[in-house]
């Protein structure tokens, strides 16, 4: 299995997930093909879009929802007021089909997972997946958070609509059964979430209350053509982006409203590319471009006036003036009180050989 994810993460690199989710089903209905030859497809055009792994939803609306549960999500995109009746549209894939995403995943060249929604589907996914997702809806089903843990496996844990003390207690179950990382999500429970409720400064607030974690995003804002959002997100601190995708963002229902398609995948990249071009280095040095500008640019010590061999240096005759290919004026002091090996006319940037003492 390909274990894109966490090798990325570990060498700083960002990556970009494409939460896939059940959009395929549309798809399929789109282009006149099955649900399964769709969400290839979708696997393809995420490859192709330089995405860097795949994720899906695998539930169960029996095992998922209550038949009474209510909406959460804008009805003028998706029309369904029910979530059992939604999820029961979207839920025919079991472990044959998973697998034939994950074999197919692996053959093009991208990480494949699936967020579980159910214990079965963790057992049969385990083969198939380097890395467990754990929705926002079950950070407080603590016996299923367990369960997953239990895997030790690393987990993306997506942190939407909670409290810092329910952060903190599942991220202490999660380390009672499991040592390897824990990348957890920023994420607003609105679909799709306003710019102005994007809330990314809660990225810095994750960083510093959980410094053992790595810390990402799940994105539900719709697209924009800059890509502010994710990039403001990422310079905040989240190498981790998760953002639903589809291949036709005007399709109706569910969530290709909020999401990514392949030109949106490819300029976030490119964007975050840049963003790494221009934020550079940590390291406080003088950066190898800046050397012939630090050696013109910066002041030598320059003489004021003529001064004969011999003579003691005053202040009243050295000056500072460009290029620093001289003694440098942060030198002032020490020269002060020397003596003059040579005469030395009026405007000469001084050398040591020129003067005697100590320096």
């Amino acid at each position: 299995m390909m274990n894109t994810i966490m090798e990325r993460i570990k060498d700083g690199k960002f990556v970009l997930i494409a939460e896939i989710g059940v959009n395929y089903y549309d798809i399929a209905r789109k282009e006149g093909i099955t649900p399964l030859e769709a969400a290839k497809l979708m696997i393809l055009k995420a490859k192709e879009a330089g995405i860097h792994a795949v994720k899906f939803q695998t539930y169960k609306a029996d095992t998922l929802a209550a038949k009474e549960s209510p909406s959460y999500w804008d009805t003028s995109e998706e029309a369904e007021t029910s979530q059992y009746s939604l999820f029961k549209k979207f839920d025919s894939f079991g472990e044959t089909e998973y697998r034939a995403l994950s074999t197919y995943s692996e053959s093009v060249g991208i990480e494949f997972l699936s967020t579980a929604f159910d214990t079965a589907s963790a057992d049969y996914l385990d083969s198939m997946m380097n890395v467990y997702k754990i929705s926002s809806s079950d950070l407080n089903n603590l016996p299923f958070v367990a369960y997953q843990a239990k895997k030790n496996k690393p987990i993306l844990l997506s942190v939407g609509a909670s409290e810092e003390e329910e952060i903190r207690r599942t991220v202490s179950l999660i380390r009672r059964y499991n040592q390897q990382p824990v990348i957890l999500l920023h994420c607003v429970l609105e679909y799709p979430t306003p710019y102005e409720h994007a809330n990314l400064n809660k990225i810095i607030s994750l960083k510093k209350s959980f410094p053992d974690c790595y810390i990402g995003y799940s994105d539900h804002t719709k697209p924009e053509k800059d890509f502010d959002v994710l990039k403001t997100a990422y310079n905040l601190g989240a190498q981790v982006i998760e953002k639903h995708f589809t291949l036709d963002k005007t399709l109706s229902g569910n969530d290709h409203y909020h999401a990514m398609d392949e030109k949106d995948a490819a300029g976030i990249i490119a964007a975050i590319d840049y963003q790494d071009k221009i934020r550079g280095r940590y390291e406080l040095v003088c950066l190898e471009s800046e050397q012939t500008a630090r050696a013109n640019a910066r002041r030598s010590l320059v003489s004021s006036c003529d001064i004969a061999k011999g003579s003691v240096i005053t202040e009243q005759m050295l000056t500072f003036k460009r290029p620093a290919s001289g003694i440098s004026a942060e030198e002032y002091d020490r020269v002060i009180g020397m003596t003059a090996n040579e005469d030395i006319r009026e405007d000469t940037v001084l050398q040591w050989e020129m003067i005697a003492g100590q320096h």
